[in-house]
């Protein structure tokens, strides 16, 4: 089979090599993909630089989200999900072949029914992104009628978690950076958009808020908002935050916060227990099938150009998601 990989740590451009692969099996309780899409995450590339542990094997074939076709099953798995259209998720959790490649083989769990009207990039773009942006709005229950503040609500995440708020009956307040950013913030379900550049974020969701404040926050960077957040969160409130990157060491007045009595939640969609894995995926697959939960790409490139689109999601000027094709 045709796939990518490295063998060692460094730049996509250093490290990178395209070629012929032995082609996985399906084990018991697998599922053999045809993979048409792989999605690139943050995660993936700085795993590839060396920034998230060790190399696993002699090689490693990147990348955790991808869409495709289930041309085969291990024993246990009906038969009949041959020919079905999914989107898988974790396929480079704790090994070494991702879903750069032209097949995959995992749990039949992380292949999920993709919709026929969602393309295989789309249904790529999910996996990472819309499993932590899940567990980050309902974690602690419901939201309809609650008010919910998503910070880099154009992200990824966020724009997913905007869109699942919105879905589970929230009032959707986001942060952003630019104006077109405001306006896909407002496109997923935010009924206001914050230009934090520009806006005082705190006295504008006082504002927003009649002075309540919010009942959740979905946290992008918490550490770099942390003042903030103490500010505009309602008493017993919750904070569920997923990133740090600009302030990792995270900074609180211990009684500022004990005058809110909010619940912290970190977040990591790799760890989240099984059986919400499960709902996520009931939950994603519904809101795709009724036309309630929307992707976007930002740019698709063939795999023998993986070096440039790693160095894209380097970059972090797109908006959408990066995909690799493979056809």
């Amino acid at each position: 089979m045709r796939a990518a990989w490295y063998a060692e740590f460094g730049s996509a451009k250093d490290v990178f090599e395209v070629g012929e692969q032995n082609t996985p099996t399906a084990g018991d309780g697998e599922v053999l993909v045809r993979i048409h899409a792989s999605g690139i995450n943050p995660l993936d590339v700085k795993r590839r630089a060396g920034e998230r542990g060790p190399m696993v094997g002699n090689r490693m074939v990147p990348h955790f989200d991808g869409a495709g076709v289930i041309v085969a099953v291990g024993t246990g798995v009906d038969s009949a999900r041959i020919g079905e259209r999914v989107w898988v998720f974790e396929g480079h959790w704790m090994r070494g072949d991702g879903t750069a490649a032209e097949y995959v083989s995992l749990p039949e769990s992380r292949a999920n029914p993709l919709p026929d009207d969602q393309s295989f990039s789309e249904g790529a773009c999910l996996g990472i992104p819309a499993m932590t942006a899940h567990p980050l709005v309902f974690t602690d229950g419901a939201v309809d009628g609650q008010t919910v503040l998503v910070t880099g609500a154009a992200g990824a995440v966020g724009n997913y978690a905007v869109q699942m708020a919105r879905n589970g009956g929230a009032t959707v307040i986001g942060t952003v950076s630019s104006e077109e950013k405001a306006l896909l913030a407002i496109e997923a379900g935010a009924k206001h958009a914050i230009n934090y550049k520009t806006e005082d974020v705190a006295a504008r969701v006082k504002e927003l808020t009649g002075g309540k404040g919010v009942d959740r926050v979905i946290e992008v960077e918490l550490g770099g908002n942390i003042e903030t957040t103490v500010k505009i969160l309602k008493t017993g409130g919750v904070i569920a935050a997923y990133a740090s990157m600009a302030q990792p060491v995270v900074p609180f007045s211990f009684y500022g916060f004990l005058m809110k009595s909010p619940t912290l939640r970190i977040i990591g969609c790799f760890t989240m227990p099984d059986a919400f894995k499960a709902q996520s995926v009931a939950d994603i697959s519904r809101w795709m099938a009724e036309g309630k939960l929307a992707s976007s790409v930002a740019t698709e490139f063939p795999l023998a150009e993986i070096a440039a689109a790693h160095e894209m999601v380097e970059g972090g000027r797109q908006v959408g998601g990066v995909v690799v094709t493979i056809d």
